[in-house]
């Protein structure tokens, strides 16, 4: 079971490159990230029954975790910013405006990346300390209603989907 898992997180990494290098085309974006949390939700109940796994396959899970979060998350923030579109309930300034909160994509990388490194390191409070450090390096952006609402919700997201990778090669070591 854990070289299924592991395969399953290879391929995570492997669709997250895929829809990023498609780009942010809405249906192709909106099914990858639907196919990438499904893949990910059997990955995770592959990992859950299985007795600890060695210390190379540890190894490997972990740093295929970091990858998917890193490469996968991308895609699943844009599908559920485009889900919470603030321009569909009238407020300019939606996913699409490239004006608001601009280099949002490599800041997400770097994000998933550290909240992945600080949860596989067993020291939780480096999420407060990322997201803090997200927070205020946006700060003068965010007077905007719709930075606002996108940061909010393409953080939680991009959070959410790190902590879910992470979480997948935390149940191969038990």
């Amino acid at each position: 079971m854990t070289a299924a898992v592991l395969v399953l997180l290879g391929l995570v990494v492997l669709a997250g490159l895929a829809l990023v290098v498609l780009g942010e085309r809405r249906p192709v974006v909106t099914g990858g990230a639907v196919a990438l949390v499904v893949a990910l939700a059997v990955a995770a109940g592959l990992a859950w029954p299985e007795g600890p796994a060695g210390a190379g396959q540890l190894q490997a899970g972990a740093l295929l975790a970091v990858l998917a979060a890193i490469t996968g998350g991308g895609p699943v923030a844009t599908a559920v910013l485009h889900a919470a579109d603030p321009a569909a309930a009238g407020v300019s300034g939606g996913p699409q405006d490239p004006d608001i909160l601009r280099g949002g994509a490599w800041i997400g990388i770097l994000e998933r990346g550290a909240l992945a490194a600080t949860l596989l390191a067993g020291w939780p409070e480096g999420l407060a300390v990322v997201l803090a450090v997200k927070g205020l390096g946006r700060f003068s952006e965010l007077r905007a209603p719709a930075a606002a609402e996108r940061f909010i919700v393409g953080t939680l997201a991009s959070a959410l989907w790190a902590a879910g990778c992470v979480g997948v090669a935390v149940l191969l070591r038990s």
